[in-house]
């Protein structure tokens, strides 16, 4: 099949196209800096030649927007509005015009749409939308605001022979240098790895290889349109996924941190407390009614999956007994 990815330049794109190109699929990437074979230019805003490669694919991946790794300053989250709405505006409309438009067109989107929540989780009939919580700060609610904007510039798109799916994404673990994963592994090799504000707000997460296996899954169900969360099934507390996070590299313990000195940690980084701070209890509803099981379910066995990945990344032996990680079906 023929797969055109705008925005695929970063880790989730890394991540799809490598899984991807192994299956034998033809991967093109859109992207503002081309450097390599199979990368066609575009700005994110504007109709141009690069539409020419929508003509005739197969599958949509729209992953383009503003990187949420900084500072929530008023330009950055504006950036992010419009990098976000634009992009997806645009590949509606080079949908729209194609002669032989795909056949789904999967947007990104965000876990970041439901409340910040201790008491139940959020999947996406019950799930509640996030924006007007006490307590948090402000800006929050723009981040919800640019989610729902995000996804209504997928909705509002003509393009109706071309089934489209919102990807509800959670953080999306890997072993790649750079990637979240590394950066929290970087944090508590440092033995910041301990609990943030007491701990006690949820990570939602996904593990690369359930990534992959669960756009492949959406792919196929003709079924299914419309947000879907992507995200394991058991979320668990700050403090718990940063413990097992810890025993998976085998260090003991992870000094912890009160919210002002986090201010002061997101500040040196050039990032935002929010992805720190904000309880993101999502669950996969819709992927779990479907029929779609997780190869990597509870993040214990993932941390330790991925952690394994990592040393062998770097040139490390593999522990004595460690299992070598399956291979899912596309990857």
């Amino acid at each position: 099949m023929k797969i055109v990815i705008p925005g695929g330049t970063g880790q989730v794109g890394a991540i799809l196209n490598r899984a991807l190109t192994a299956a034998g699929h033809d991967v093109v990437v859109l992207t503002r800096r081309p450097a390599r074979g199979r990368e066609v230019r575009w700005d994110g805003e504007t109709l141009g030649p690069w539409a020419e490669v929508i003509d005739g694919s197969d599958i949509v991946i729209n992953l383009a927007g503003r990187s949420v790794s900084c500072r929530y300053t008023a330009p950055n989250l504006q950036a992010m509005m419009d990098s976000r709405v634009h992009s997806t505006q645009v590949v509606g409309e080079a949908i729209a015009r194609a002669a032989r438009p795909p056949r789904v067109w999967l947007q990104m989107s965000t876990a970041t749409v439901y409340a910040h929540r201790f008491d139940a989780p959020n999947d996406e009939a019950t799930g509640v939308i996030g924006g007007s919580e006490p307590g948090v700060p402000d800006y929050w609610a723009y981040s919800v605001e640019i989610a729902k904007a995000w996804e209504q510039a997928q909705q509002e798109a003509d393009t109706p022979r071309t089934r489209k799916v919102a990807l509800r994404s959670a953080m999306v673990m890997s072993h790649d240098r750079g990637g979240v994963f590394d950066v929290l592994l970087g944090l508590a090799r440092l033995g910041l790895g301990g609990p943030v504000a007491g701990g006690a707000q949820y990570v939602s997460w996904i593990h690369e290889r359930d990534f992959v296996r669960a756009v492949d899954f959406l792919v196929d169900r003709d079924d299914l349109t419309g947000p879907v969360n992507l995200a394991a099934p058991e979320p668990l507390p700050q403090r718990a996924f940063m413990r097992a996070l810890r025993s998976a590299w085998g260090i003991p313990m992870g000094l912890p941190a009160t919210k002002w000195m986090a201010e002061i940690g997101a500040f040196a980084l050039r990032s935002d407390t929010e992805l720190l701070l904000k309880s993101r209890r999502v669950v996969p509803g819709r992927l779990l009614d479907a029929g779609f099981t997780f190869e990597h379910g509870e993040w214990q066995e993932a941390a330790q999956d991925l952690a394994q990945r990592v040393r062998l990344r770097r040139g490390g032996r593999r522990r004595p007994g460690a299992a070598v990680p399956a291979v899912s079906r596309l990857s």
